[in-house]
């Protein structure tokens, strides 16, 4: 009885070795389907960790 190879079987190895791969050259798994978010979006909570780390507050 051979067994055979189905093209999702092709597509899990292949995935798995790059993952594997991608792994050993970085440390860790990169994630491509984040998006890059612009500096000129608002973002109030990194305005407030940046208010915090005023010496003192303004009134």
């Amino acid at each position: 009885m051979k067994k055979r190879i189905t093209q999702d079987d092709y597509i899990k190895a292949n995935r798995k070795a790059s993952r594997e791969a991608e792994i050993e050259m970085y440390g860790h798994p990169i994630c491509h389907k984040r998006v890059h978010q612009s500096k000129k979006v608002y973002n109030r909570k990194k305005i407030k960790a940046a208010n915090n780390k005023l010496p003192y507050l303004f009134y």
